[in-house]
C-alpha cells in the first residue's frame, strides 16, 4: 500500500542526498585538477569522474527495492568510487552520499557492513593524504558514519511507525464505515416498522372494523353497510399510496402535494364512531419536512389507539407554535388507563414508534391519563431560531 503522505519527505532527502554526491565529486575532481596539473593519471581521473557521475544517474530509475539490477548497480558505483579513491584519495569524502545510498538500498545489516567497509577505505584514503598523523582523520569519518547511518535508522523507524499508522487509521476507517453502514440498515429498518405500523398496520385495522361493521348491519341497514364498504375502499386506496410511497422513501401521502401539517392534521379521523375535532394555537411557522412528517404519523398512531383501545367519543388534536418549539396534544375522552410503572416496558409498537421519532428530532414525548377521566399525549419538538 503507498502513502502519499510519505513520498515528499523521501523525494527531498534523496534530491538532497543526490546534490551532494555530485557536489562532493565535482570539487573532488577540481581540487585535484588544481593541485596536480599536468598528472599522467589525470585523464583516468576525469572518466572515472564521468562514470561514476553517469552511473550514479542511472540509480534513480533503478527504483529503490533491492532487485539484482539494483545491486549490481551499487556495486558498479562502489568498485569505480574505490578504484578512483585509489588514484586520488581526496575523492573519498564522496563517500557520505553513498551511505545513504547503500542504506536505502540494502538491508539494514548488509548496509551497516558496507557503510563500515565505506569508512575504513575513508580513513585509509585521509590519512595516506596527511603529511602526519593526525586523531581527527582517524576519529572524524566513522563518526559521520554512525550519524548519517543513525539519522536514517531513525527516519526509517518513523517512516514505518507512520506506515503503520496510516495503515491501522485505514482499517479504523473501514470498520467504522462498515458500522455505520450497519447503523444505517438497523435505522431503515425502525423506520419502515414504525412506518408500517402508523400507515398500513392502522388501515388495515381500519379497514378491519369497517367491514366488520358493514357485515353487522348489511340485512338491516344496507346503505350504512355499503357506507361503511365505501369508507373502507378508500382506506384500502390510501394504504395503497402510502405502501408506495414508503417504497420510494417519500412524505407522507397527506403532506405529498404541498399540503401543510395544519390541514393534514384537520384531515384525519379515527373512524365513524369517534368526532375529532381539530385546534391551531400560536402563529404557524414553516416545518422541516421530518418534522411535519413525525408529528402526522404520531397523531395517526395516536388516534388508532383512541380508536381500538380507548371507547372515547371524541378526540381533540391541538397543534400549537410556541417559537421555541412545536407541541401536538392528542386528547380524548375515552376510559384511560393506569400509568406504568417507572421502567416497564410498554405494551405494543405504538407508543416506542412514537417515542423513537420523537427522540430522532430532540424532542419529548409525555402520557397523561387516569383511568375514567381520558388521555392526553404530547409531543414537543423544538425548533431552530429563525434567523
Amino acid at each position: 500500500m503507498s502513502h502519499p503522505t510519505r513520498k515528499p519527505d523521501t523525494r527531498t532527502l534523496a534530491t538532497v542526498a543526490h546534490t551532494a554526491f555530485f557536489l562532493l565529486l565535482g570539487a573532488s575532481l577540481l581540487r585535484f585538477l588544481l593541485r596536480h596539473p599536468g598528472e599522467p593519471r589525470t585523464p583516468w581521473i576525469i572518466a572515472l569522474s564521468i562514470t561514476l557521475a553517469l552511473l550514479y544517474v542511472l540509480g534513480p530509475a533503478l527504483g529503490a527495492a533491492p532487485t539484482a539490477r539494483r545491486l549490481l548497480w551499487l556495486g558498479l558505483v562502489v568498485t569505480t568510487w574505490v578504484v578512483l579513491v585509489v588514484l586520488a584519495p581526496s575523492f573519498a569524502w564522496c563517500a557520505v552520499p553513498l551511505f545513504f545510498t547503500a542504506l536505502r538500498t540494502l538491508p539494514p545489516r548488509a548496509a551497516v557492513v558496507l557503510v563500515a567497509l565505506l569508512t575504513c577505505f575513508v580513513v585509509i584514503a585521509q590519512l595516506q593524504l596527511s603529511k602526519s598523523f593526525d586523531p581527527n582523520l582517524l576519529l572524524a569519518p566513522p563518526a559521520v558514519a554512525a550519524l548519517a547511518t543513525a539519522v536514517f535508522v531513525h527516519m526509517e523507524r518513523q517512516a514505518q511507525a507512520q506506515r503503520e499508522l496510516i495503515d491501522d487509521l485505514i482499517r479504523t476507517r473501514r470498520e467504522l464505515a462498515a458500522t455505520e453502514r450497519r447503523e444505517g440498515t438497523l435505522a431503515e429498518r425502525q423506520r419502515l416498522s414504525m412506518e408500517i405500523h402508523d400507515t398500513l398496520a392502522q388501515n388495515l385495522s381500519s379497514q378491519q372494523m369497517l367491514l366488520q361493521a358493514a357485515d353487522r348491519t348489511w340485512d338491516t341497514d344496507p346503505a350504512t353497510a355499503r357506507a361503511h364498504v365505501r369508507t373502507a375502499t378508500g382506506i384500502a386506496a390510501h394504504g395503497l399510496a402510502e405502501a408506495r410511497r414508503l417504497v420510494h422513501d417519500l412524505a407522507p401521502s397527506e403532506l405529498a402535494d404541498g399540503a401543510g401539517l395544519a390541514e393534514a392534521l384537520r384531515a384525519l379521523d379515527a373512524g365513524p364512531d369517534i368526532e375529532v375535532r381539530f385546534h391551531l394555537e400560536g402563529t404557524p411557522a414553516p416545518l422541516p419536512d421530518r418534522v411535519q412528517s413525525a408529528l402526522l404519523r404520531i397523531a395517526q398512531g395516536a388516534l388508532a389507539n383512541v380508536r381500538e383501545h380507548s371507547g372515547a367519543r371524541t378526540a381533540a388534536l391541538t397543534l400549537s407554535f410556541l417559537g421555541d418549539q412545536v407541541v401536538l396534544d392528542i386528547a380524548d375522552d375515552g376510559h384511560g388507563f393506569a400509568e406504568p410503572r417507572t421502567g416497564a416496558a410498554e405494551r405494543g409498537h405504538g407508543l416506542p414508534a412514537m417515542r423513537a421519532r420523537v427522540r430522532q428530532l430532540g424532542g419529548t414525548l409525555t402520557i397523561e391519563s387516569t383511568p375514567g377521566e381520558g388521555t392526553v399525549l404530547s409531543a414537543a419538538i423544538p425548533l431552530e431560531p429563525a434567523p
